[in-house]
C-alpha cells in the first residue's frame, strides 16, 4: 500500500503539468510550442510578421495570433501548426480578447486607432469602433457588457458598450497603459501603465480609478519598472504582473493590493500565463529569448526554456 501511495505521489505532478505553452516570438516570426511537463521545446511554427497577441480557441482546436505587420489575425490548427485562415482584423493588430462565449475576437488595431470585432463563425468583421491613439490592451467584462481598450498615446482606457457597439466613456490613467484585466467577479479592472510604472485599479461601476499600486525592487532603478502583462491565478487571490525591463514579475495579493514577492526572471519580461491549477506562472522574456517557469508557492523560478527571438505573448492550453 505504501509503495502504491508513493507511486501515486510521483505520478500526480506529471498529470498536473499536462499543459502546452504557445509563445509568439516577435522578431523570429514564429510560435514556440512548449511541453510544460518536461519544460522542453516541442516544435516551432513559422507564422506571419511580428506576432504578438496569442490565445487559444474555446474548443481548444485553434490558436489565434496577431500577425501585426501582415495586418491579420491568423488561425492556426493546433494539431498540425498549419495556418488555416487569416481574419480581417484591421491595420496592425496588437492584442485581442476572445469573448466570453468564444464567438467573437475583439482586436486592438494600432494603426487604425480602432477596436475591431470579428465574428468567428463567419470570419468577418462584425463592427469596428474608433478609440484613442495606439490601442493595445483589450479585455471584456465577465458579464459581457463592456469591452475595454487601452490607448497608449492618449493615456486612457476606452469603455465600449458591446450591445450599442459604441464607445461611451474613457478613464484617464498613468502614462502608456498597455494591458487590462478584469477580476473574475467583474468588480475591478487592473490596468498596467508601463511608463507610469504603476498598476491602477478602476471600479467598472463608476469607471474611475480607485487605487494605484507602486513597485520598488531592491537594486533595480525605478525607471526600469515598466508594468506590462497581468494575469490572475484561478482562485483570484494573486495577480502576476510582468515588470518589463525590471526583469522581475510581481506577485500581488489581490485582497490587500500588496506585493507578496518579486521574482527575478529573464530580461524584458512582456507577458505571463498561469497554469490551470494555479501552481505555476510562465513569463515571456523578450530580450533573453526564453520563458521562465515560476513556482508560485515558493515565488522562485524552477526552470527556463529557450524559445525564438523576442518572445512577446504567451498562452496555455491543456
Amino acid at each position: 500500500m505504501k509503495w502504491m501511495l508513493a507511486c501515486g505521489l510521483m505520478i500526480a505532478p506529471a498529470s498536473a503539468w499536462a499543459d502546452t505553452l504557445y509563445v509568439s516570438n516577435e522578431r523570429a516570426n514564429t510560435v514556440s510550442v512548449i511541453d510544460a511537463a518536461t519544460r522542453t521545446l516541442v516544435t516551432t511554427w513559422p507564422v506571419g510578421g511580428r506576432p504578438r497577441g496569442i490565445t487559444v480557441s474555446k474548443d481548444g482546436h485553434y490558436i489565434y495570433l496577431c500577425a501585426s505587420t501582415d495586418h491579420a489575425v491568423q488561425v492556426i490548427e493546433r494539431a498540425t501548426g498549419k495556418i488555416v485562415a487569416e481574419l480581417p482584423s484591421g491595420e496592425d493588430p496588437e492584442q485581442f480578447f476572445l469573448s466570453r462565449d468564444g464567438g467573437t475576437l475583439f482586436v486592438a488595431n494600432e494603426n487604425d486607432a480602432a477596436l475591431t470585432a470579428i465574428d468567428l463563425a463567419t470570419r468577418t468583421v462584425a463592427f469596428q469602433v474608433a478609440v484613442g491613439g495606439e490601442p493595445e490592451g483589450v479585455a471584456q467584462s465577465p458579464d459581457g457588457k463592456w469591452v475595454v481598450v487601452t490607448s497608449e498615446e492618449d493615456n486612457v482606457v476606452n469603455w465600449i458598450d458591446v450591445a450599442a457597439k459604441a464607445m461611451v466613456d474613457e478613464t484617464p490613467t498613468d502614462m502608456r497603459p498597455r494591458h487590462v484585466e478584469f477580476t473574475a467577479d467583474g468588480k475591478q479592472l487592473w490596468i498596467a501603465a508601463e511608463i507610469g510604472g504603476t498598476v491602477q485599479i478602476a471600479d467598472p461601476a463608476t469607471r474611475e480609478i480607485v487605487a494605484t499600486l507602486n513597485f520598488a525592487i531592491p537594486g533595480v532603478a525605478a525607471h526600469r519598472i515598466l508594468p506590462c502583462g497581468i494575469r490572475f491565478t484561478p482562485d483570484g487571490r494573486t495577480a502576476i504582473v510582468a515588470l518589463g525591463r525590471a526583469d522581475h514579475v510581481a506577485l500581488v495579493d489581490v485582497a490587500t493590493r500588496k506585493v507578496r514577492a518579486y521574482v527575478p526572471v529573464g530580461r524584458r519580461v512582456w507577458h505571463v500565463a498561469v497554469s490551470p491549477d494555479g501552481a505555476r506562472a510562465y513569463s515571456a522574456n523578450g530580450l533573453s529569448d526564453n520563458v521562465s517557469v515560476i513556482d508560485l508557492a515558493s515565488a522562485r523560478v524552477i526552470g527556463t526554456v529557450p524559445v525564438g527571438a523576442a518572445p512577446w505573448g504567451i498562452a496555455i492550453a491543456p
